[in-house]
């Protein structure tokens, strides 16, 4: 039973990870009760690691230095374990010194490492967890004396991306370096995230051996048929059976029958689990008890049920990542791998599909169904498919980290109902975008919530910032299934278009003005055609047709269409086009109409002149459905030969002195406040802003003083939320010159408002120029969001705002100002002036900084941002901070929970 954890225990800090061999430990801070675990863990180093820690023999520890290492505060000294089941694997610790005036706080750390678990990444692991507590205690340096013969020691303080500098001393090295993420630290810490998680997924597909728990004599049960499909696909490995009612030398389908796990002749790779959902948690302790590397829960009964059922199931992940397994569900449909050299069908899918170059995602076990269906109709072959299910684990990025490296795989799909980690999804899907194409059916635009089973935190985010953080990411979203497979057939299949140039060839008028309609309303360009050949046109005549094209410099895509003069299309046209395509080395899509599948018509063509590898030409039963395929991979290839851009670092930003106003901010108000006047000009400053200094004022001499002092000529409005800035309720009053004019202003913001101008605003005038609004949001699933746009009609009756999801680059936030329809306003619409878009770029990534650095920062609104032909002036902002809600993403590797 697992004690609880005593007063004050920061619970935050515990976390599931994934080491560097693909299993699993947890990393939690140390407890008092751990005192026995840790003397056991002293008493199986080796006399060189405990010398190496301790810089003496240290046989045994005193139970006064149990008490002192097991009894820590959690603030100024810290400890931190690593368990695999019930036994500590690993020790970290920090212990704050002195504080010395003008240097930043720092502390001195140690490591333990257990002997049987060296070269597992755990070192590394730990010291990320250990700096971010660090971090949260305002410590931001570690030191450390490490013997020169700790050679693995000093090697993990190197490897972390961490500046490090070393001095030597009676002998000893001193080590110390500022724990503040770099770039590279980062950089380095995500490289064994991806690592890390995609071994987790590779045991899980490519197991050397199985065994199904809950295995069926009843054909046509759950149990009868994963273990049929298991041994019917061919599996490669070796097969166990386990059922409760086994008798003595059963076999079932050839394969002998036990009746617990336990009964296991040795380790088994995966196991895959069809009990009652109550027997779950017994079996995959029992597999955790016989070393099994990954389990697949095809059982259901857990979270989608209600909370008794969401308990079971966190019940589960516990057993199984507390001792090093990766779970696949619970309420899965399954796995599968066509590689030749595993061919492995651990699903309810009775036929193993294809091999191919297709990796497939699916959350929903009921629509698994379909989505490999789909794929067996249109003969579009598979690597690999992943049905989630409830996805109490291993999720879409799980699978995206593998399939980044993963050879067979050209292209991946994603069926999503739910993402639980949005700023982790965005941040890897754009590093796999960048070399393969990743398209994703999204459901729930129509806003009817997460899927039950689906642990999702609330998000206050529009779904418009879904697809935003979409398209940043460069995934090519889609509506439905349908559309998934259409695309896929391109991205798989193809090469990737150079432009967006088409010609359109066919044997019809009428197809060639649809493929020409659908091209321009896909934001296509139809440079050649359409052409059409004779409706009875031989091979010939639509062949030379097609070489036009393919010839001719200014094409980058061919769409091709025919017109069967008989039911069945004729394979002449058919390897012509496969032929005329190969040689042409252009994107091609075809629609043979009449003809549903790629099968039918393409993917079987040949001939003498069909070079063996000629890439397979899709077809649609539809040119609008050819056309839109095209298009959306036409997007995707344009937004991969885009320019990243650099990581947003805007000079004269200071985020320590931003974090330490916002810390005390929040100590005088733990729930939360709304900076004043004083404390939103001076977070902005730390950021680089600066905000145009105005007054509130309660009288007219108030007023006029506030207007000497600022400086003539003067603005005058309406303040809060509901007034500010409505100049279509006059609530702002422009180039007040003096006195007088200040005071018939205020008289007349009295009359027209009544109590609600009891309290105005004096600004001095920032000129003329396009008012903007810039605002980020802490979302608890995002974290943070910033959005743009134009003030006026187009953001309060339009609703015109982008959104974009930070981390940011400079083409980021180039983007995102020019993705609002009303845009042209900056760039000299009808002649009006140029707007310095430059100065107004600037705000918007100093925002963007200052967010993604303070999850505190609940809410910053700068608003209006007035753009002008020179500059960018900041004329009101508000900043509500509340407590951190804790990152789904945050800067350690860990599991979601």
């Amino acid at each position: 039973m697992v004690p609880l954890p005593p007063v004050g225990y920061p619970t935050r800090w515990e976390a599931d990870v994934v080491l560097r061999d693909g299993a699993t430990a947890h990393v939690r801070p140390i407890r008092p009760s751990d005192a026995d675990l840790v003397a056991a863990f002293h008493s199986r180093q080796s006399e060189e690691s405990r010398y190496l820690r301790f810089f003496a023999p240290m046989p045994r520890l005193s139970s006064r230095d149990l008490e002192r290492f097991t009894n820590v505060d959690h603030v100024d000294r810290v400890a931190l374990v690593a368990t695999v089941g019930e036994d500590i694997v690993g020790i970290a610790r920090f212990d704050a010194t002195p504080v010395r005036a003008g240097a930043p706080r720092a502390a001195e750390v140690a490591f333990n490492i257990s002997d049987a678990h060296q070269g597992r990444g755990l070192g590394s692991v730990l010291l990320e967890h250990l700096a971010a507590a660090a971090r949260e205690r305002g410590i931001r340096r570690f030191t450390a004396d490490v013997l020169p013969q700790n050679a693995k020691m000093i090697g993990v303080f190197r490897e972390a991306g961490f500046e490090v500098r070393q001095g030597y001393s009676d002998g000893v090295l001193e080590v110390s370096f500022d724990i503040d993420p770099t770039e590279r630290s980062v950089d380095v810490m995500r490289a064994r995230e991806q690592r890390a998680e995609a071994r987790s997924v590779q045991a899980l597909l490519s197991p050397s051996s199985v065994v199904v728990v809950g295995a069926s004599r009843t054909p046509g049960s759950v149990g009868h048929r994963l273990l049929a499909d298991v041994v019917t696909g061919g599996f490669t490995g070796t097969v166990h059976a386990v059922n409760a009612e086994a008798a003595p030398g059963e076999l079932l389908l050839g394969v002998p029958v036990l009746r617990s796990v336990r009964d296991l002749p040795g380790p088994v790779d995966l196991a895959v689990v069809a009990v009652p959902a109550a027997a779950v948690v017994p079996t995959v302790a029992d597999c955790a008890s016989m070393g099994v590397r990954g389990l697949v829960v095809v059982s259901s009964g857990f979270a989608e049920t209600g909370p008794e059922g969401l308990a079971l199931q966190r019940e589960l992940v516990r057993i199984a990542r507390a001792n090093g397994m990766r779970v696949v569900g619970p309420n899965s449909y399954g796995v599968v791998n066509t590689d030749p050299a595993v061919r492995l069908n651990a699903s309810l899918y009775g036929q193993v599909p294809p091999a191919g170059r297709f990796g497939l995602f699916s959350q929903s076990g009921a629509l698994a169904v379909t989505v490999l269906s789909s794929a067996q109709r249109r003969g579009l072959g598979l690597s690999t498919f992943v049905s989630a299910g409830n996805r109490a684990d291993v999720s879409g990025n799980d699978l995206m980290q593998f399939w980044l490296d993963h050879d067979a795989t050209a292209a991946v799909g994603l069926y999503l109902e739910s993402i639980g980690n949005p700023r982790k999804f965005s941040r890897v899907a754009r590093t796999l975008a960048r070399k393969k194409p990743v398209v994703v059916v999204k459901s729930g635009a129509s806003g009817f919530g997460v899927p039950p089973g689906h642990a999702v935190r609330a998000s206050r985010a529009p779904f418009e910032a879904v697809d935003s953080m979409l398209r940043q990411a460069g995934v090519i979203r889609v509506e439905n299934v349908h559309q998934l497979f259409d695309v896929a057939q391109v991205a798989v299949h193809q090469p990737l278009p150079q432009g967006v140039r088409v010609a359109i060839v066919g044997n019809s008028d009428a197809l060639g003005t649809l493929a020409a309609d659908a091209c321009v309303s896909w934001g296509l360009q139809v440079v050649h055609g359409p052409v059409a050949v004779a409706p009875y046109a031989g091979v010939e005549s639509f062949t030379a047709a097609l070489e036009a094209a393919f010839a001719d410099p200014d094409v980058d895509a061919v769409v091709a269409s025919w017109v069967p003069p008989t039911p069945e299309p004729d394979p002449a046209v058919a390897a012509a086009v496969a032929r005329t395509a190969a040689a042409g080395a252009k994107t091609t899509v075809t629609c043979f109409l009449g003809t549903r599948s790629v099968s039918a018509a393409l993917a079987g063509a040949s001939g003498p002149d069909v070079p063996a590898d000629a890439p397979v030409v899709p077809s649609y039963p539809t040119p609008e459905d050819a056309v839109r395929a095209l298009a959306a991979v036409v997007r995707y290839a344009q937004w991969r030969r885009r320019d990243r851009g650099h990581p947003l670092a805007p000079p004269g930003v200071d985020l320590r002195a931003a974090r330490a106003l916002v810390e005390q901010a929040l100590a005088q108000a733990p729930d939360g406040l709304t900076l004043d006047a004083e404390q939103t000009r001076a977070l902005l400053a730390t950021g680089g802003i600066d905000l145009l200094a105005r007054a509130e004022v309660r009288s007219v001499d108030e007023a006029v003083e506030a207007a000497e002092r600022l400086g003539w000529p003067v603005a005058l409005k309406t303040v809060g939320e509901e007034l500010a800035g409505r100049q279509d309720l006059r609530g702002v009053r422009l180039g007040i010159t003096n006195a007088a004019a200040l005071a018939e202003a205020v008289a007349d913001m009295r009359q027209v408002f009544g109590r609600r101008a009891d309290v105005l605003a004096v600004q001095r005038m920032a000129g003329q120029g396009v008012p903007c609004m810039v605002r980020s949001t802490e979302d608890p699933l995002f974290g943070p969001v910033v959005s743009f746009g134009v003030e006026g009609d187009p953001l309060d009756l339009m609703g015109d705002v982008a959104y974009r999801i930070p981390p940011l680059t400079d083409v980021d936030v180039a983007e995102l100002v020019r993705s609002v329809k009303a845009a042209p306003k900056l760039f000299g619409h009808r002649g009006t002036p140029v707007m310095d878009v430059d100065a107004l770029e600037d705000v918007v990534a100093r925002v963007a900084v200052l967010a993604d650095a303070l999850p505190e920062v609940a809410e910053m609104r700068l608003s209006p941002v007035l753009v002008a032909e020179r500059g960018a002036r900041v004329l009101g902002a508000e900043v509500t901070l509340a407590p951190p809600q804790g990152r789904a993403d945050p800067d350690r590797r860990t599991l979601p929970t």
